[in-house]
């Protein structure tokens, strides 16, 4: 049984498409990262970070719990337990790189962008430009390397588009006021409809549902979800 905390962001988004894509057993675990239950030293314990996803595997190696945080190492932990959704063994290398490249690039640039142009104070005009310019790099490097291709590794559906259809379903967010966001984007555009059309997608989107989560944004969830924006409590 899997463990896994989740609030309905791209991240654990990513995690929950897995979970269904493969049946593996799970329970889900809300935490409202609005109020802050990311922060309470329970959640800490498995996660220092502080952030979702998280997952708790009671049958982890040897047998006992094993906890993993980051969603890129969960993908990867997942995909190895079950031997599922990791490709051909040749294109391990791409894979790696590209979900690296996910990680490390357009997943972060991506949230910096939706902060700078939705959460931020306005006439941060330098911050909204570089990281909505950098979504954008990352989206083309990515739509160019689809080019010919139907996923990014390999001939088959990987733990790579399941990372990359995460973010790509906050296109119209990254992309504040685009009409059509992944429109300059085709190779991207039929990735993220390739894999949003697949049955385990609409069971991923209902995760969480039966939870109410926050959704006001006031003070308290501006501290919850930018902590380092303020003091220490003393």
């Amino acid at each position: 049984m899997i463990r896994f905390y989740f609030h309905p962001t791209p991240n654990p988004a990513k995690i929950a498409l897995f979970l269904e894509e493969t049946g593996l057993p799970y329970e889900t675990m809300p935490i409202d990262t609005s109020k802050g239950e990311q922060h309470t030293q329970a959640f800490r314990a498995i996660n220092p970070n502080g952030k979702v996803p998280a997952i708790v595997d009671t049958e982890g190696p040897g047998g006992g719990e094993a906890r993993v945080f980051d969603s890129t190492a969960i993908l990867l932990y997942l995909a190895e337990k079950t031997g599922k959704l990791l490709g051909a063994p040749q294109d391990r290398p791409e894979l790696l790189s590209w979900l690296l490249f996910l990680a490390s690039g357009l997943g972060p640039f991506s949230g910096q962008a939706v902060h700078f142009q939705f959460a931020a104070p306005e006439g941060l005009d330098y911050a909204v430009n570089r990281y909505r310019r950098e979504a954008e790099r990352h989206y083309q490097v990515l739509n160019d390397h689809l080019e010919g291709r139907t996923y990014i590794v390999g001939e088959t559906y990987t733990i790579a588009d399941i990372s990359a259809w995460g973010w790509l379903d906050r296109a119209s967010r990254v992309l504040k006021g685009a009409d059509d966001p992944l429109g300059s984007f085709p190779n991207l555009k039929r990735l993220f409809e390739t894999v949003d059309a697949r049955p385990a997608v609409a069971r991923a989107r209902a995760v969480g549902k039966d939870h109410e989560f926050k959704k006001v944004n006031d003070e308290e969830t501006r501290r919850a979800l930018f902590p380092s924006n303020y003091s220490p409590v003393a």
